[in-house]
Parts: structure tokens; C-alpha cells; sequence
């Protein structure tokens, strides 16, 4: 035990990171990030932890801060990545909707180490796009995209991502042998191969174009039955005139033209005769169009391999602003993040929760409070019954009497 323990952090020891962002050096967030100049009206961003944390200084992070803004700013890695061939290559970042975020991205761009950073805008060119991105009620997804030969990918696989108001982990790990993980607080939820779940090559086979179904092919289940006749009283029209319906005595012929009683439905319209429908004898099943390999499908061992892999940045479009960034890190060790993760995000995770619910307790004592004083000020300016006036009621009660 001890052996696999020791083994276990020799690894995690010997772990690559080329980039580590905590944002908890004051200021000095500011010379490591570039905010892009390509457009002049860009949203600002500042850095806190937010209106609930679980550590003031621990949780502090870059925040989205004006409604209805574009968002761009990226820094370099602290050391590039030359090369991910033959290396696992791991993008993790924590993002905290705070503002209960009703439409905007919260996903992360890595980019070559040469990148135009000071232009970074949406067409900038990136080899891994990934986080989540929310808009209405039925669009709750982790993006994961990558570029192929000039061509941006979207996964095939829905990922939902988290969509409450709290700190969540987003984690996605590339490995050398075409295989991948998407983390969401450290746990799985996605996992699979990059060419079954990305269109980075064409389909292995394809239907053969020679091949055409027999003529002689049935292929229908059931068939209608040939004995089955339609009864000669089926046929009756959908609507008669109404038999209980008599001439209005004021009707004039003349004035209102000729009388026609109104339409009822008819009780012996049995609707379309169908035929009953039977086996049918010579089905041979459904029709498989055969296959055979695609000579325009070439294998690719390096689908995401990439070279000097230097830079990230947040490109985004936020409607309510209030989005946290924090904890970015990327590594070539996927137990080092995990182990990361877990000291940021999973340290203060259950302390933002109890913040949280302080908060909401509080705004709802506050409500209570201010519903009451309310209320005690309409009753305050209702008129009060007098003493004179009471006497006065009492005097027209005996005059009644």
C-alpha cells in the first residue's frame, strides 16, 4: 500500500503544468492577461469572489461584470506545450454562474503559443474549445470542439452542464491513443473515442452503389387482406339534416329563400372502409443495404495532436453578466488536476453552499420583515370608527326598530 502511495506521487511529482491561474496575487492578474483590442465596447472584467464563497481569498476569480456585453481576454501558458504526441493533454477550469445566468457562454479557447491575443475574437483560430453554455430552457450543454484541419468539430454526444448558481469543476482530458473524458466535478460525464464521437474522418464504409434491392424484394409486414369485403350498407354520409328540426313559423320563403333544416353528424357514418390487415406471406424483412469500405476513409493516429500549444482565453457573449472564472490549469496528468481540483474547488465547495443558503435565509427573513411593516402600514392609515360616530350608528339602529 505504502509502495503504490509513494508510486502515486512520484507521478503526480513528475506531472507537466504548463499553465496555472488561481488569480490570487492582487493585481498581477492584469500583466499575465490581454484584453483584446479588436473590438472598443468589450465588457469589463474584475476580480472577487463573488457575493457568497467559501474562502474570501481561495474563490477569487475573473468575473464578467456589465449585462449584454462580448467578453474577450487571454494570457499565455507559463510554459508551452511543444507538442501533444504521445502525452495525455488535460484543460480544466471552474466557472460559477452566480447571476443565475440565463443566456451566455462560460467555455474556454486553448490556442498556439503565437496566437494575435491582442485581436482574440470570435474567428481567431484555436485548437480546443471547451465549457459549458446555457441559453433559455433547453439549451444546457458542455461545448467540446475541436479543430481538424482547418475545420471546427462539435461532439456528436449531448453533455449537459451544471446550470445552478454554485462553483462547478469543468475538466477535459485528451489522451495520445484517440480517447477522451469530460470531468464535471471530478466525476464522469462523458467519455468515448474522438473519431466515433467527432466527424474528423469519413465513415469507415459506405453503401455500396451497385447494390440495389431485387425487384421481387417484399418488404411490407402485412398486407391487406383479399377476402375482406366492405359490407354494402358501409357507405353513409358524415352529416344528414337534423329530423327533429321543424320551420321556424315566421320563416317567409320569399324573404328568406328556401328553408334547409341544419346539418347533424349521422349516427350511421362509420367513416374510410379500411381492410383488415393480415401476415403477409411473402415478407422477407427490411431490406439492408450492403456496405463496403470507403476509399476516401483514411485512418489518422494524431486526430488531436497539436503543436505548441501556448494560449487560452475566454471569448464569450454574456446577456446577465456575473460569470466567475477560477483554478485554470492545464497539465499533462490527469491525478495532478484531479488532485488541483480538489484543493480548490472541492476545498470550499461545501462552505459556498452554506454561505449560499446563509444568503438566501437572510433575504427571506428580510422579505418577511418588509411584507410585514408594509402591511402594518396600510392597517395605520385605514379610518378608525370615533366614539360619536359609534353613538350616531347606535341612535339610527333604534329609530329602525
Amino acid at each position: 500500500m505504502k509502495l503504490l502511495l509513494v508510486l502515486a506521487l512520484c507521478a503526480i511529482a513528475s506531472a507537466e503544468v504548463y499553465l496555472k491561474e488561481k488569480f490570487d496575487d492582487g493585481d498581477a492578474w492584469k500583466s499575465r492577461w490581454i484584453q483584446s483590442k479588436h473590438k472598443n465596447d468589450y465588457g469589463e472584467w474584475k476580480v472577487t469572489a463573488g457575493k457568497f464563497y467559501g474562502d474570501a481569498d481561495e474563490d477569487k476569480g475573473i468575473q464578467t461584470s456589465q449585462d449584454a456585453r462580448f467578453y474577450a481576454i487571454a494570457r499565455r501558458f507559463d510554459k508551452t506545450m511543444p507538442s501533444n504526441e504521445g502525452k495525455t493533454l488535460v484543460v480544466q477550469f471552474s466557472a460559477k454562474h452566480e447571476q443565475n445566468i440565463d443566456c451566455g457562454g462560460g467555455y474556454a479557447k486553448v490556442m498556439a503559443e503565437d496566437a494575435d491575443l491582442a485581436d482574440f475574437h470570435g474567428d481567431t483560430p484555436y485548437y480546443i474549445m471547451f465549457g459549458p453554455d446555457i441559453c433559455g430552457y433547453d439549451k444546457k450543454k458542455v461545448h467540446v470542439i475541436f479543430n481538424y484541419k482547418g475545420k471546427n468539430l462539435l461532439t456528436k454526444k449531448d453533455i449537459r452542464c451544471k446550470d445552478d448558481e454554485f462553483t462547478h469543476l469543468y475538466t477535459l482530458i485528451v489522451k495520445p491513443d484517440n480517447t477522451y473524458e469530460v470531468l464535471i466535478d471530478n466525476e464522469k460525464a462523458q467519455s468515448g473515442s474522438l473519431e466515433e464521437d467527432w466527424d474528423f474522418l469519413p465513415p469507415k464504409t459506405i453503401k455500396d452503389p451497385s447494390a440495389k434491392k431485387p425487384e421481387d424484394w417484399d418488404d411490407k409486414e402485412y398486407i391487406d387482406d383479399p377476402d375482406d369485403k366492405k359490407p354494402t350498407d358501409w357507405e353513409q354520409p358524415e352529416h344528414i339534416p337534423d329530423p327533429d328540426a321543424k320551420k321556424p313559423e315566421d320563416w317567409d320563403d320569399e324573404m328568406d329563400g328556401e328553408w334547409e333544416p341544419p346539418q347533424i353528424t349521422n349516427p350511421k357514418y362509420k367513416g374510410e372502409w379500411k381492410p383488415r390487415q393480415i401476415k403477409n406471406p411473402n415478407y422477407k424483412g427490411e431490406w439492408i443495404h450492403p456496405e463496403i469500405p470507403n476509399p476516401e476513409y483514411t485512418p489518422d493516429e494524431a486526430l488531436c495532436r497539436f503543436k505548441n500549444v501556448g494560449a487560452i482565453g475566454f471569448d464569450l457573449w454574456q446577456v446577465k453578466s456575473g460569470t466567475i472564472f477560477d483554478n485554470l490549469l492545464v497539465t499533462d496528468d490527469p491525478d495532478y488536476a484531479k488532485e488541483f481540483g480538489e484543493e480548490t474547488w472541492g476545498k470550499t465547495k461545501e462552505a459556498e453552499k452554506q454561505a449560499k443558503e446563509k444568503i438566501d435565509e437572510e433575504s427571506k427573513k428580510k422579505l418577511e420583515e418588509e411584507d410585514k411593516k408594509r402591511k402594518d402600514e396600510e392597517d395605520a392609515k385605514k379610518p378608525e370608527k370615533d366614539e360619536d360616530d359609534e353613538d350616531e350608528d347606535d341612535k339610527k339602529k333604534k329609530d329602525e326598530l
